[in-house]
């Protein structure tokens, strides 16, 4: 006996039941037909199922079409519940089908440009109400599937109850379930072309995680976090970084401090310890290792999953906004590390997230980094740019944050990085540069800069790729500030000598000069050099420990002294003797010892100067502030240099002498006579050093010296650095 026209066939059901249907919208919830309206719901493991007002009036009792729990019937034209029985019980849900979409063609043309600036405002997992019903409403980016359903403990992790409705126009896959909220886990569940169920999939715009080794994304808000910072982001926007004084200390949050029983501190008393510190150090910026969640501790957050979600590790997104906040209250800014450049091929992430390539380039050649054994984005595709450049925007947008340091920058810039010849792809004219990464880096640059005045972006650079930090519109990449890694590895290299051959390697603390004012320099001091054998900086310098302290007291004096913004490490502060170790917490204990505090005063007497002097900051990054004295006495390894301010401020002259020999009767050639108060000495007794000094005071004379008319005869202290500030009054 044929069926009545309004009944579903038999050939839909099966694929309904089968989660194999390519459009479940076009059979569940409600439809029109001839005869009036009809309903059809799939409730697994229901005896009964009665279609009701939302006051909870019966008005049609459900067929029951299959025992896995096909449910259909004709009934009038209202607004609906579901009210299901069996016996154990009974429960009313309302049928995510029956509520129209949560996405429009906007937002189809907007992605498949690459223009979406609120991606992340639309794709992801988002509390809502919809026709007066509260749930959540769930979207996300997958066109090469042919079915993705979300599925949770809501739904038993059941792929057949929450089919997404496939936009064709993008291939965005959308749902909005209703009774549903915040903290529900959920995954994507895909079916690939091929007709194969892919791992269940986190979230590429989740906002939260589990903890790992969990990989479920977690439904959480990040649009109602609560700021107190206005006037922060207000003087933020109006400032030129290149003219202010950074000091930036670099972290790892899970391993600058753990608690007492060796797990980690939340974000709460991560902020407690950190900011009265950073603050008490004098840094003017905080720079966390990235706080993506990620599912390898071993990796340091560089292997991220989630570009949305602050790592659960220490807490909730409010957790890490009230973080930011107060750090802002204390004058402190708060830069993330930001992974573009490549992500794990983890079965819950994004590598062949619907079945085939995706996210990566599909050619190995292109797609597979050889060094992390990770997949490389496809900065090509403008869905995957777009998705990327919203990344970045959320971070800065939702989390105020005040910049982000791009990691591994030259593995986007080069397509033969890291590759011997014929593992790479090149263009089509034979060259190597990567055209799709650097056209999305610029366009990052000009977003987040144009959307938010006064952030910073920072490339860690690794090569001499022109103009890494100049404005797009001259030709330049658009970063604001770029890591000096040569300066960084030439100066380890000196430091690392015994003072008696440093004398042949002079020219590795005057190089950097040569290309101070290229770009915009950080002088980074980073934890890729406290580990891996590397050493730590004062772990790798001979002799005693005196001479450990004190060379490396030096060394910092003529890293603050030197043109560039400056970054230190965690732990590098106070001489940190042990490599680092992401699963423990720093060797506090050091401070017991009158040498690694002598270091830590001298950071932050370092930071204090480089704050409170504008000539140690306002030129650092142009030529018209700095002026050799002494560049040529490597027979004695001394070095001198005058750093200038704005017109009217002081010059200060930085000396350094990196043998354990006093050179007394030095003297040093300097633009005025008069006074120069000897501001900073790291030898100074009160550090840990011999004491060796000019009294507090250098007198200079109108005897020209070193191309200056005047001069004055000062002690260069052994292994030591000194700031002598001139004094107009």
């Amino acid at each position: 006996m044929p069926l009545p026209a309004w009944q579903a066939s038999e050939d839909d059901i099966a694929a309904i039941l089968g989660a194999r249907h390519l459009d479940p919208f076009a059979v569940l919830g409600p439809h029109t037909v001839p005869a009036g309206q009809v309903i059809r719901a799939l409730v697994p493991g229901a005896d009964t199922v009665e279609i009701c007002t939302r006051d909870g009036e019966a008005v049609a009792r459900m067929t029951m079409r299959h025992p896995d729990g096909f449910f259909e019937a004709l009934c009038p034209q209202c607004p609906y519940t579901l009210h299901a029985q069996n016996r154990d019980g009974d429960w009313r849900f309302d049928d995510p089908f029956s509520f129209p979409p949560v996405l429009g063609p906007l937002d189809d043309h907007l992605l498949v440009e690459g223009t979406h600036r609120a991606l992340y405002q639309r794709l992801g997992a988002h509390l809502a109400v919809l026709e007066g019903v509260a749930g959540v409403q769930f979207a996300v980016w997958a066109p090469q599937a042919s079915r993705v359903s979300v599925v949770g403990d809501f739904n038993a992790w059941d792929g057949r109850r929450h089919p997404m409705r496939k936009r064709v126009d993008s291939g965005l896959w959308e749902i909005f379930a209703p009774g549903i909220g915040e903290g529900v886990v959920y995954k994507y569940e895909i079916r690939a072309t091929d007709g194969v169920v892919q791992p269940l999939r986190a979230d590429p715009v989740g906002f939260a995680a589990e903890l790992r080794p969990s990989t479920a994304s977690v439904v959480a808000r990040t649009d109602t976090l609560a700021w107190n910072d206005s006037p922060w982001l207000e003087r933020r926007g109006e400032s030129d970084k290149r003219r202010q004084p950074i000091s930036i200390y670099e972290v790892h949050l899970g391993s600058w401090r753990r608690a007492a029983d060796g797990g980690f501190l939340d974000y709460d008393a991560i902020a407690d310890a950190l900011l009265a510190y950073v603050a008490d150090m004098g840094f003017t910026h905080l720079e966390l290792l990235p706080i993506n969640e990620h599912p390898l501790d071993d990796s340091w957050g560089y292997q991220p999953v989630g570009l949305f979600a602050p790592t659960c590790r220490f807490g909730s997104p409010a957790g890490f906004a009230r973080l930011v906040d107060r750090a802002h209250d204390m004058g402190i800014g708060v830069i993330l590390d930001w992974v573009p450049a490549h992500f794990p091929t983890d079965a819950h992430g994004l590598a062949r997230f619907d079945g085939a390539p995706l996210y990566e380039y599909a050619d190995p050649r292109r797609g597979f980094h050889p060094d992390w054994q990770t997949a490389i984005y496809d900065f090509g595709r403008r869905e995957v740019a777009n998705f990327l450049a919203a990344s970045a925007l959320y971070w800065l947008d939702r989390f105020h944050i005040d910049g982000l340091r791009v990691d591994a920058v030259a593995s986007m810039l080069y397509l033969d990085y890291s590759r011997r010849a014929g593992e790479w792809l090149p263009n089509e004219d034979g060259s190597r540069e990567n055209r799709d990464a650097v056209g999305f880096l610029r366009r990052v640059n000009t977003l987040t800069h144009g959307l938010h005045p006064g952030t910073m972006m920072i490339a860690e650079e690794s090569t001499s790729w022109p103009g890494v930090s100049h404005p797009v519109e001259a030709g330049g990449l658009g970063f604001g500030f770029k890591w000096n890694m040569g300066w960084m590895n030439d100066t380890l290299a000196y430091i690392a000598l015994d003072p008696a051959y440093r004398r042949w390697h002079h020219d590795r603390m005057t190089f950097g000069l040569m290309y101070a004012f290229s770009e915009n320099f950080v002088l980074p001091l980073s934890h890729d050099e406290v580990v891996h054998g590397k050493g730590t900086i004062l772990g790798r310098i001979p002799g005693d420990v005196w001479q450990r302290a004190a060379t490396g007291r030096a060394y910092y004096g003529f890293m603050w002294g030197h043109p560039g913004k400056k970054l230190l490490f965690m732990g590098q502060e106070f001489g940190q003797i042990r490599e680092w170790n992401f699963s423990h917490g720093l060797d506090w204990h050091l401070l017991e010892d009158p040498l690694h505090r002598g270091v830590q005063s001298c950071v932050r007497d370092l930071n204090r100067l480089h704050r409170d002097v504008p000539a140690l900051h306002w030129h650092d990054c142009d030529k018209h502030g700095f002026a050799w004295l002494v560049v040529d006495d490597q027979e004695q390894s001394v070095f001198a240099w005058l750093r200038y301010g704005a017109a009217g401020d002081p010059p200060v002259a930085v000396i350094c002498n990196f043998t354990p020999v006093p050179r007394r009767d030095y003297r040093i050639g300097l633009p005025f006579a008069g006074h120069w108060n000897e501001v900073l000495n790291t030898d100074a007794s009160v550090y840990g050093g011999s004491g060796l000094g000019n009294l507090g005071t250098v007198i200079a004379t109108d005897q020209p010296s070193h191309g200056q008319p005047a001069s004055a005869v000062m002690l260069l202290p052994p292994l030591a650095t000194v700031y002598l500030l001139y004094d107009p009054g």
